[in-house]
């Protein structure tokens, strides 16, 4: 498994509008072979900020590379630059990572 982590800093009050955005059903990416979940988690961080991580998980790093390069990818962001970023998003970091080992709740015993 392939994990990519996207966490975004805004302020006060707008992690909802992050949510909404990375949450809308039908979006091209579900449907996107080798593309597994999105987990959407938000912390509140020092006053006047809250932190959205949103985690995407993929079947492998090709399956992601994939949706990368795929047209569908490329024209949604297209559509979007040279627009500022909303005045709400303070900061934005990315990271990969190879998921190595899953660990599952323990079978209850009969």
């Amino acid at each position: 498994m392939f994990v990519i982590l996207r966490t975004m800093t805004v302020t006060e009050g707008n992690s909802d509008k992050i949510v909404e955005r990375f949450s809308k059903p039908g979006s091209l990416v579900e449907q996107q072979p080798g593309f597994i979940n999105i987990e959407i988690m938000v912390k509140q961080t020092r006053r006047g900020e809250e932190e959205v991580v949103i985690l995407f998980r993929w079947e492998s790093e090709e399956a992601w590379k994939n949706w990368e390069k795929s047209d569908a990818h490329i024209q949604g962001h297209r559509q979007n630059a040279g627009q500022p970023k909303p005045e709400y998003v303070l900061n934005v970091t990315h990271a990969r990572y190879d998921v190595k080992a899953i660990k599952g709740a323990a079978e209850p015993t009969a």
